[in-house]
């Protein structure tokens, strides 16, 4: 009897757990991202592309001939085995070959695989042709970021690096994150073009390979350095659509999101007018001689946006990351040094390069880094020196 109702009481313990479980299951729940990853997705992204619908149809197409195929063999399979067996008297025949056989398992697959070819051939014929695009964008692969210059059409000029937001980046590393419809996937800068426009996607890399992916757009492609590689799309509708960097390019390859935003046409005139309004603004003169105090709140912002999520905000490093506070290379009064680092990586890639930055936005990052924390050089790098470190 004892036995019987610890039984009962162990089963009541078990379904407790199992109703917490489901309930804090629940509580973490997250809604579908428009334009990204849904809740139980089984099929592919919703196309926004004539591409990306193809591509989903051809899913479908080659899902079909499989199931048939496989149901077919099978289903043939499974009746010889049961109809012919030993059990029911059956005898096996006794025969060497046969020419009808041989010419109908070599002429219906062949059929088979032409229906499969033909179509996805179309398509991807279709993916291959950059030719008379409207917009051309150079997306750049970094660790671990993406860069954009749009090079010809309207908004030619425009150059900014897209980065993992970086309160999702504070939300990874808590180890706690609270539900987010859109976790890693949010970034400051997002790509931005007009809608119903052919835009190319020129790829290439800085570091290792990269790859460009928005499974919405029916777009991936490598981007691997000293390569230039494209692709392209023509968004039917606006709206905000995801990816994510689909080459595996180190750490933190998870905190490599792509976003981009379509606009209507007259929308995007506007953000490419204010876009290159801010950028003429933000111009710096490479001459100019800086203050100290205003070069380290300048840095600040450039160290929180491109440096702190290998090195850490406390400048402590993690891993094979080396920290910054108490570094002997930023303590050095021999600026060159830090300058080398920053321009040129080094570590096979584990410190990437950062020529990409302006010479005012890397002269007031390492100006930074040896004047915060423990680092109180009062040292000052100025644009001029990255310039002459440059050359």
């Amino acid at each position: 009897m004892k036995t019987i109702k610890s039984l009962r009481a162990t089963l009541a313990r078990s379904a407790v757990a199992v109703g917490v479980a489901l309930a804090t299951q629940a509580a973490w729940a997250v809604n579908s991202l428009p334009g990204g990853p849904a809740v139980n997705q089984l099929d592919l992204h919703p196309p926004v592309t004539r591409i990306a619908a193809e591509q989903q149809w051809l899913h479908w197409f080659m899902l079909v001939i499989c199931t048939v195929i496989f149901i077919g063999v099978f289903g043939v399979m499974f009746y010889s085995i049961i109809k012919h067996r030993k059990s029911r008297g059956a005898k096996a025949a006794n025969f060497h070959e046969s020419t009808t056989v041989e010419i109908v398992w070599t002429i219906v697959p062949l059929l088979i695989v032409i229906a499969m070819a033909l179509p996805a051939t179309k398509v991807v014929v279709a993916m291959k042709d950059t030719s008379a695009a409207d917009l051309t964008i150079k997306a750049t692969g970094y660790q671990w970021k993406w860069g954009y210059d749009y090079l010809k059409g309207e908004g030619e000029g425009i150059a900014f690096l897209s980065t993992l937001d970086a309160a999702q980046r504070e939300m990874s590393n808590s180890g706690h994150p609270p539900p987010t419809d859109d976790y890693l996937l949010k970034v400051d800068n997002p790509l931005v073009v007009p809608v119903d426009t052919k835009v190319r996607i020129i790829t290439t890399a800085n570091d290792v390979i990269h790859a460009w992916m928005v499974p919405s757009l029916g777009v991936k492609q490598d981007a691997i350095p000293g390569f230039v590689r494209d692709t392209w799309f023509r968004a039917e509708k606006t709206g905000d659509f995801y990816g994510q960097c689909a080459e595996l390019c180190g750490k933190e390859h998870a905190y490599m999101p792509i976003h981009v935003k379509v606009l209507s046409k007259a929308d995007y005139s506007a953000w490419a007018d204010d876009r290159k309004k801010a950028m003429a603004a933000a111009a710096d003169d490479p001459a100019k001689v800086w203050k100290l105090e205003d070069l380290v709140a300048r840095g600040e912002k450039v160290y929180a946006a491109n440096c702190a999520a290998c090195h850490q905000p406390n400048g402590k490093g993690a891993g094979p990351i080396k920290p910054l506070d108490g570094s002997p290379v930023v303590l050095d009064a021999e600026k060159a040094k830090q300058l080398s680092v920053v321009l040129n990586g080094q570590n096979n890639g584990t410190m990437p390069a950062w020529k990409q930055l302006s010479d005012t936005e890397i002269a007031a990052v390492v100006t930074f880094t040896k004047n915060h924390w423990s680092n109180k050089t009062g040292q000052v790098v100025q644009p001029a020196d990255v310039l002459a470190a440059r050359k």
